[in-house]
Formats: structure tokens, sequence, C-alpha cells
């Protein structure tokens, strides 16, 4: 019996320090969360792919930290001005639906500006035609960017060695020129094939990677960049991709056309 009262004790105990706990972490909460605003954004209402045309049942809302919302994210006063617009980039169930991410919508602010995510930064890099897939990369797509330098050799002093390498995956593209991603900003092409017509690509990246891609120009007699157009909505990552100079060269060739073989024409019989 006394084992009883002394097991039944320490439950209450238990129970008791729970709930005490429970209580000061939620005052805690309270406290470090008090006077902070929340406003409502519109949200995903389901999983939503790319080039969907907005309607009501789409989307949601959902109450975020004042401080946390940018100028880009589409609040309820705007809901109007995203119906019935065709989605530019897939979107999961209860992500933000961003601007920059709707087709021919309205913005209350001209320039590229709003169209940055925030914690997000533009940069815009020289390239020519031949680095652009033959000038036909444009607003809103994605791309990978590839450098090809001249350095000194890691293993001959004294030598100079081509070395090609991908600098960056699956980046944002988000003007052409002076041509955005806003198909309802003065001067756009209605034309997506008209091909050229700009020198400089201005990208979305991060703060680290601007610090990159800026370090990269001031390269520019070492080597150049190269733009690799790939799907929008393929969000795939390489990994460990090799650097490639004359000595891989040879190899690489080969074991490449084997892999475009067997994986990506499936031919079995090699």
């Amino acid at each position: 019996m006394k084992e009883k009262i002394i097991l039944l004790l320490s439950v209450l105990i238990g129970l008791a320090a729970f709930w005490l706990t429970h209580r000061y972490l939620n005052n805690e909460r309270q406290k470090l969360f008090a006077g902070v605003e929340k406003v409502k954004i519109i949200v995903a209402g389901r999983d939503l792919p790319s080039d969907t045309v907005l309607k009501f049942d789409d989307l949601a809302t959902r109450d975020e930290f004042k401080t946390a919302v940018g100028e880009n994210i589409v609040k309820p006063d705007d809901l109007n001005l995203v119906l019935d617009k065709r989605l530019r980039y897939r979107l999961k169930l209860g992500e933000p639906v961003w601007w920059s991410y709707v087709e021919a919508a309205s913005r209350r602010k001209p320039g590229l500006s709003p169209m940055i995510r925030s914690g997000m930064r533009a940069v815009s890099v020289s390239v020519s035609g031949a680095e652009t897939v033959s000038g036909l990369v444009q607003p809103s797509d994605h791309v990978d960017i590839l450098g090809t330098f001249s350095l000194p050799s890691r293993t001959v002093p004294g030598e100079m060695e081509t070395v090609t390498l991908t600098v960056l995956q699956d980046v944002s593209v988000l003007a052409c020129g002076t041509q955005l991603a806003r198909p309802d900003a003065a001067g756009v092409s209605s034309d997506p094939f008209r091909g050229g017509g700009y020198n400089m690509v201005t990208f979305e990246v991060s703060p680290r990677e601007a610090e990159l891609l800026v370090f990269i120009q001031h390269m520019r007699g070492l080597g150049q960049l190269t733009l690799v157009l790939r799907n929008q909505d393929d969000v795939s990552f390489e990994k460990d991709l090799p650097e490639i100079d004359f000595k891989k060269l040879e190899g690489a060739r080969i074991d490449l056309n084997l892999y475009r073989q067997r994986v990506i024409r499936r031919k079995t019989n090699l």
C-alpha cells in the first residue's frame, strides 16, 4: 500500500511539474512576442503547379509577423489583383504568394526592387549572346551559372591551366537588360523567342552568392561565365560536380557518353 501511495505521489508531482513548466514557457513566450504585430498574407491553399490560373479556392490566408513580411508578398487587400492570373512557379501548400510569382499582376511600386524576395539580392552580370543560350535566356527563367577560368596550375608551378566548373545552380533570372520579369512592365516584348537584345543579365541571389559573382566579374580577364538554361520546374541539384580541365577531358567524355546512352537515352544493351 505504501509503495502505491509513493508511486501515485510521484505521478502527481510529475504532472504538476509538467503543468508548471508548460505555464512558465507559455508566459515567457507571451512576453517575448508581446507587442509584435502580425498581418495577414495570401498563401497557397493547396499545392499549386506552375501555370496554374489562380482562383479564389486556390488561395488562403495566414498570420505572419509584420517584420517578416516584405513588399513582395501579396496581402488580402490585393487579392483581386492576382485572381485569374497565371502562376509562374509552383507553390506548396501554405507558401506565401509572391508578386514576382504571378504573371501580369499589377504592382504598386515600379522597378526591380519589389520583385526581390526578402533576404535576397539582385546582381547583374555582363554576358554575350553566346553565353546566354543564343540570347534566348529570358526573365523568370532558371539557369545554372558555369565559369571557365585560366588559373595558375596547382600541379605545375609557373604554368596556367583552363578549368570549367559550375558556380551556382538553379538561379532565378530577374531581368535581361532592362526587360524585367514583370510582363506588364514597359518595353517587354510579347515574343518569348525574340532572343538577343541585351548584354546584362540580373539574377536573384543570396548576399554570399552576390559576393561570389562580383568577385568573378572582376576576374573577367581570366575567364568567362556561361548560362545553362533549365526547366523552371526542375529544382534538382547535382552534388559533387567535378572541375573539368584538359587532363580530365578525355575520361569525362567517355564516362558522360556512357551515362547519356544508359541513363538519359535508356539503352539497356550497353
